[in-house]
This record gives structure tokens, sequence and C-alpha cells, in this order.
């Protein structure tokens, strides 16, 4: 049995847990909203792991990092794996909707599968899941909450939190 291994990095939206084996990072979870992951009992805390998902996510908040580089271990199956890799393609600072992820999949009738496979993004922000919104422009559901989402692609958009968004945790 592989050992899961976490620790937490405090960020501008509260402290997100980063788990994994210790080379791939296989979870990044909210401190709150249905994407809030909270550690197992047979998870094994150590703040040592991770320097490198630290660091890189520490740049992306202080807009000196637009593209991660890291080592990622999701678990899913093929197609939300197909779904998680698309997203990855998505540009820094961009938003699309589900059903043009779901053309980019080259299964233009399957939004609401892709939407499905975006919710189950156990890597949010570097699998950049909240850069998909709805097909009238509307910010739709987010495991972080919807004032998450609205923080991140601010954040990539170069504009200033509201006092509201930086006072979230």
């Amino acid at each position: 049995m592989i050992t899961v291994l976490y620790t937490y990095l405090d960020t501008p939206i509260g402290p997100l847990l980063l788990a994994g084996d210790g080379v791939g990072l296989s979870k990044v979870g909210f401190p709150a909203g249905k994407g809030r992951v909270a550690p197992r009992e047979v998870w094994r805390r150590d703040d040592d792991q991770f320097v490198e998902v630290r660091s890189q996510l520490t740049a992306y908040f202080a807009r000196e990092l637009r593209t991660f580089d890291l080592e990622l271990a999701p678990e899913g199956t093929p197609f939300q794996l197909s779904v998680w890799k698309a997203l990855s393609g998505i540009p820094y600072g961009t938003t699309i909707s589900y059903g043009e992820l779901a053309t980019r999949l080259n299964r233009p009738g399957a939004s609401r599968a892709v939407g499905a496979a975006n919710g189950a993004n156990p890597i949010p922000i570097i699998v950049p899941c909240h850069r998909v919104i709805g097909a009238n422009g509307t910010l739709t559901g987010f495991g972080g909450g919807i004032e998450t989402k609205r923080h991140l692609l601010a954040l990539e958009a170069g504009e200033q939190a509201n006092d509201a968004q930086k006072s979230l945790f």
C-alpha cells in the first residue's frame, strides 16, 4: 500500500491541502466548499514534502508563474483523465465554456459529462478547472466555491482582489 503524504500551504484563498506519494501530487484540497479535502487517518503529515509544489503555487499567487511544471498523479477514469489533460491546455487568463471543452475533446454533445469530470478534478488550480465557465459567461460551480473561482480568475486577469475576497478565510 502506498503511503499518502500531505501538507498544507497558506494562500490568499486559504490553506490548501497538498497530498500525494511524495513524488507525484494527487490532490489539492480547498479549506471549504464541496472541494474540501480532509486528510484520512492513514495519511501521514510531512511538511518537508511537496517543496516544488509549494514553491510554484506561491509563485502563481504572486503572479510570477503562469504555467505549472510538476509531477502529477491524478486518479480517475480514462475519460476524466482526458478532460483533465485538456484543462491543462487552457492558457492562463483565458476562460472557455464546458461546450468548448467538449468540442476540444471531439465530444461536442458531452458537455454535461465534461462538466462532471471537470468537477471531479482532484488537482484544482494546477489543473485549471476554474477556467471553465458557463456558455453565457457566468461563473458556474467550483469545488472551492464561486468566490474562490472569482478570485482565481481575477488574479489571472491581473485585477486586484477586492477586500471581501481577500478576507475569505
